[in-house]
């Protein structure tokens, strides 16, 4: 874009008298446009702030494509996160140019294209718009890229940021960047955009741009737009009583309850249509059934899913003046004006996506939706006239609400990424601009993923293969399921099984994935519909034949392609007949465990598997999957609570398959470790976590049967060794010196004897082969190894801690080291005349006296005998003397005679 923008004037957007053109200077973004045409002429990138309703989706681009103002023509590139977003712009933009999609203005999602070469704005998904970086990294002919809806921090939008300021530093410094939303983090995409001009992201970052008055001048400018003048009044609506918080993909049914509630509450006490936010489909379908049988207001329903003619109507507006409830996910937040609606009811949640890395199990979860994300649902209302809004929190709530969605890239599954970052020649993302860098593990989870499947080699760069996974526009796994599976059994057939697994099929189709294509082969349901559409691209992009790209354009670079359509047409007559002799559930099974290798899982129970990850799964009751005993599981959950996962959709196959399809993650070799309470040796072959096959190991490693025993002593405690009473004294009596003198003496806890096991059982060890070998060992002298007898300490054992002590009476009582503090339980009558127990441990320690009646039992405690014959001895007397008259009970103890005997016997 050689011409400067900034001579267009906002006085002279359009012709007067023009309906639709005055439509557009109604549009409050207007007097934002020659600030932003200022700044993308002094820098080239701008952030754009405009509330919604501004019209900074309809106006901004068809200024910056000279459709309306009287400038040059330009190419304008407009991204959106959702193909609903995509298509509605490019038909809003296009009606108020008197015109149709597919002439100046068009779209292009994919699967479906309407643009031409006289289109000059064109709409676009985020993923559309990746493709397209990929063939062609300068995007020759277009001049201004538009971000839209940046504040949602899809992964896709993220990563197409990074790669527009990789070109714009490197190949393209006069292609203009803005990012664009109303609400967003403008700060951050300020810096992001400057720095990303001026190449400050990394070691390779390009050198800042200076074409057209660029270069390194800080952050990029945030350019604001006037908000909508219509105000939107809050409703404060929080269910009566305490609602669960979502986990995993549950809401409350409660909530639902409540939602549909205020929903009959806000028809009855405001005009105009209504337009509910839920996070779900399934939230959607209950609360559509609550509000069954609504008299006065038309329900629909829209969501991604949602057919191109549902989703139609509903922006189109009501059709005879009966009122509409409009609910919806939170595609409806951004871009999308809804004619009619004055209400919006907020139920507070969104869906966002989550990896669990160690399950390899990638699912949506249920979260609070942000404040961001609120005040977008609340502008809905107030578009086209004053609104309100009802929110189904407390007021209270609302402050603890986080102020912004979690960026998609620190909790998704980031395989796809690592293979679009590999093809732009990036493979650790360290030299891209991103608000949020990649979280380490889940790239190196990536990685190893794109490695077993061969998009990526050992460095992390692209393979000829990766690259071509990456044109085909499927998650990795997905097109090495089509590459791989169509050499088996044909490209069509596998073009259609890998449509069913890119989006997920309705629930009425049941979880088996077979039994889900042959409903969606003779289904006339939208779904179905889509999904033919999708399996003849697929099909097309292996065998090269029409429209193969993934936004529906041709596609004329040849090779690649070329090879890999003989790859699918097949490898001679010979296995064209083996394919036409698999059925159904035996190709859904293949295609499945291709895409998900570490989900094939076996049969351990009636509805229960054991997935090659170890997850463990579970059908729902009456699948028709239910005594299989292989399963290629294709979409599971787990839900918070749960032990095992939930399948959702998968396809019967067999061990052979499954060891076909996950050959990467087949071992076999020696295993010998602790199992139901002694040494197991075996040898095994393995599938991931599934045991195949083991026999015993009649002469194992004894390394690893050292390694087992402590093993077994680590869960069971050393308790699986001999203990005489006389072991167990030791032990005590050494414990006692590590805990008062500690130095040489150690510590002889079952943790830390563990952790010297080799000091003190090295030689029982070498010898024992399994519990009862360790039953045998006798502890106190494997023990007696730890004393300090290097330091001569040892010889001191008695001495500092004595077995037995010798009282007045003559007797040799044994010392009780058991607890806290070392006791010596004697009969009073042997202690008459000791005026102070003993001391022991160098004198640092008191004996603590257990009084013993003549019966043995506890008659006092103490710890100071002098005081005890003065004050306590006398009401002790009193006591026992009746009771063991036999037994000498002196006025004076202090001088008395110690005895162990009866008066008689004396």
């Amino acid at each position: 874009m050689r011409a400067g923008l900034s001579g267009i004037g906002a006085e002279a957007l359009t012709t007067p008298g023009d309906p639709r053109a005055e439509a557009l200077d109604r549009l409050p973004v207007r007097e934002a446009v020659p600030a932003l045409l200022r700044t993308l002429d002094d820098r080239g990138v701008a952030v754009l702030c405009a509330p919604p309703g501004t019209g900074k989706t309809t106006l901004v681009p068809l200024v910056l494509a000279g459709l309306v103002g009287g400038g040059p023509v330009r190419r304008v590139l407009v991204a959106e996160p959702r193909r609903i977003a995509a298509r509605a712009a490019a038909r809003r933009m296009a009606w108020l140019l008197g015109e149709r999609p597919g002439g100046k203005v068009g779209f292009t999602v994919r699967g479906e294209r309407q643009a031409g070469r006289g289109t000059v704005v064109e709409v676009v998904t985020t993923g559309v718009l990746l493709q397209r970086l990929q063939r062609d990294q300068e995007l020759a002919g277009v001049d201004v890229v538009v971000l839209d809806e940046c504040h949602e921090r899809h992964l896709d939008a993220d990563t197409a940021a990074a790669f527009l300021l990789d070109v714009r530093a490197a190949l393209r410094p006069d292609l203009r960047l803005i990012a664009a939303s109303a609400t967003t983090d403008a700060e951050g995409w300020a810096r992001l955009l400057g720095d990303g001009e001026s190449g400050e992201r990394g070691t390779d970052g390009g050198e800042g741009a200076t074409d057209g008055g660029g270069g390194p001048e800080g952050p990029a400018p945030v350019v604001s737009a006037p908000g909508v003048s219509h105000p939107v009044e809050v409703v404060w609506a929080p269910p009566e009583r305490p609602v669960r918080p979502p986990h995993g993909m549950r809401v409350d049914p409660a909530l639902l309850d409540h939602v549909a509630a205020v929903v009959r509450r806000a028809l009855r006490e405001r005009e105009g249509d209504v337009l509910c936010f839920l996070p779900g489909v399934g939230e959607i379908a209950r609360v559509a059934g609550k509000l069954g049988g609504l008299a006065e207001a038309e329900v629909l329903q829209v969501h991604g899913r949602a057919p191109a003619a549902v989703q139609e109507a509903v922006l189109a507006g009501a059709d005879g003046g009966r009122r509409r409830v409009v609910l919806a996910t939170s595609v409806a937040e951004s871009s999308l004006t809804v004619p009619g609606v004055r209400i919006v009811v907020d139920c507070g949640l969104a869906r966002e996506p989550r990896m669990d890395h160690a399950r390899g199990l990638s699912a949506l979860t249920t979260v609070r939706a942000s404040r961001a994300a609120a005040r977008q649902r609340a502008g809905r209302a107030g578009r086209e006239a004053p609104g309100v809004v009802y929110r189904c929190w407390p007021e209270a709530e609302d402050a603890r609400l986080p102020r912004f969605p979690s960026p998609e890239i620190a909790g998704a599954d980031l395989t796809a990424f690592a293979l679009q970052t590999a093809c732009w020649g990036d493979p650790d993302a360290s030299g891209l601009a991103l608000l949020d860098p990649p979280p380490a593990g889940a790239m190196t989870a990536a990685r190893e993923t794109l490695t077993a499947i061969g998009a990526v080699d050992a460095a992390g760069r692209a393979t000829e293969r990766g690259t071509r996974m990456a044109r085909l526009g499927l998650h990795p796994r997905l097109a090495r399921a089509l590459i791989d599976g169509a050499k088996e059994v044909g490209a069509r057939r596998a073009a259609e099984v890998v449509a069913l697994l890119s989006e997920e099929p309705p629930r009425e189709y049941g979880d088996d994935l077979a039994a889900a294509w042959r409903t969606a082969r003779h289904g006339g349901d939208p779904y179905a519909a889509r999904w033919r559409q999708e399996a003849r691209r697929l099909e097309q992009a292996l065998t090269g034949t029409g429209d193969a790209r993934p936004d529906g354009a041709r596609d004329a670079r040849g090779a690649g392609d070329a090879r890999g359509a003989r790859d699918a047409r097949g490898a001679g007559d010979a296995r064209g007949a083996q394919r036409a002799a698999r059925g159904d559930d035996a190709v859904a099974g293949l295609l499945a465990a291709l895409a998900f290798p570490e989900r094939v899982a076996r049969r351990r129970g009636e509805r229960a598997y054991l997935m090659a990850a170890g997850t463990g799964a579970e059908l729902a009751d009456g699948s028709r999957l239910g005594g299989a005993p292989w399963l290629a599981v294709a979409v599971a959950d787990r839900p918070v609570t749960a032990a095992s996962a939930r399948v959702r959709l998968a396809a019967v196959t067999d061990e052979e398959t499954a060891r076909a399809a996950a050959a990467a993650l087949a071992s076999e070799g020696a295993e010998v470790h602790w199992a139901d309470g002694d040494v197991v040796a075996r040898r095994v072959a393995r599938l991931g976590a599934i045991e195949l096959v083991s026999r015993p190991l009649a002469k194992p490693d004894p390394e690893l049967v050292r390694q087992a025993l402590l093993e077994g002593l680590r869960r069971e405690g050393t308790g699986l060794l001999r203990w005489s009473a006389q072991a167990t004294a030791v032990r005590q009596r050494m414990a006692f010196l590590h805990r008062e003198l500690g130095g040489a003496w150690p510590d002889v806890s079952d943790a830390a004897l563990l952790d010297r096991a080799d000091d003190w059982l090295g030689t029982e060890l070498a010898r024992a082969r399994g519990r009862a070998d360790l039953g045998r060992v006798d502890a106190g002298q494997a023990l007696a190894r730890l004393m300090p007898w290097a330091t001569g300490e040892a010889a001191r054992f008695e001495e500092l801690a004595p077995e037995r002590i010798e009282v007045p009476s003559g007797s040799r009582v044994r010392v009780d080291y058991g607890a806290d503090r070392p006791v010596l339980a004697v009969k009073l009558q042997e202690l008459f005349g000791w005026q102070e127990a003993p001391r022991i441990a160098g004198g640092r320690v008191p004996l603590l006296v257990h009084l013993l009646s003549p019966a043995g039992r506890p008659a006092a405690v103490t710890a100071d005998l002098a005081s005890f014959w003065k004050d306590g001895y006398r009401s002790v007397r009193a006591e026992l003397r009746g009771r063991y008259p036999k037994h000498p009970w002196p006025e004076d103890p202090s001088t008395a005679e110690p005895t162990r005997r009866t008066n008689t016997r004396r």
